[in-house]
C-alpha cells in the first residue's frame, strides 16, 4: 500500500474521511468506482529526483492497477495535480450536500438548517459553519431555479 500526502481545504479533508474511512486517522481508500479513483491515477507522476517528501492534510492510498503505472514508482502529485483533485472533491462534496438538503426538505419535511446540521454530524464536518453551506445552497437555489417575474401594473392616467 502507497500513500501520498495531499493539501486541500479542511472542510474537504472531513468529508473525505468522514466518507470513505468512517472517522478513522488511517489513509483514505477511495472506491475504484468513482471519477474520483480514476482521476487520481490519470494525475500520478514519477517522482522528480530533488522533491521534497509530501506534506499535506490527507493520506490517500494510491490506486494499483493491474498494469502499467505501479503506485512504487508513479507516486507524485503536484500542485496543479491536488487542485485538480481538490475541484473534484469539491464537486462531489456540494453536489452530495444539496442533493441531501433537497430529499431531506422535500420527501421528509425537515427545515433547511437541520438537514444541514445532520449532514455535518454525518461525516464529521467541523471546520465549516452551518450558515456557509446553507448560503451557498439557497445561491445555488436561486441560480437554478426561475425566478419570478413581478407583474407591474401602471396607472393610466
Amino acid at each position: 500500500m502507497v500513500t501520498t500526502r495531499i493539501q486541500i481545504k479542511p472542510h474537504l479533508k472531513e468529508y473525505i474521511s468522514g466518507k470513505f474511512n468512517q472517522f478513522s486517522d488511517q489513509p483514505v481508500r477511495i472506491p475504484n468506482q468513482l471519477d474520483l479513483y480514476h482521476q487520481i491515477f490519470d494525475l500520478t507522476k514519477k517522482r522528480p529526483i530533488r522533491c521534497a517528501v509530501d506534506t499535506g492534510n490527507l493520506e490517500i492510498v494510491l490506486p494499483k492497477p493491474r498494469s502499467s503505472k505501479h503506485p512504487e514508482t508513479y507516486n507524485y502529485l503536484n500542485i496543479h495535480s491536488q487542485k485538480l483533485i481538490q475541484r473534484k472533491v469539491e464537486i462531489m462534496f456540494w453536489i452530495e450536500l444539496r442533493d441531501y438538503i433537497d430529499f431531506e426538505h422535500y420527501r421528509n419535511g425537515k427545515n433547511y438548517i437541520d438537514s444541514v446540521c445532520n449532514f455535518m454530524s454525518k461525516y464529521g464536518i467541523k471546520s465549516i459553519t452551518e450558515d456557509a453551506l446553507l448560503k451557498n445552497y439557497y445561491r445555488y437555489r436561486k441560480k437554478v431555479r426561475n425566478p419570478e417575474k413581478r407583474a407591474y401594473f401602471y396607472k393610466k392616467s
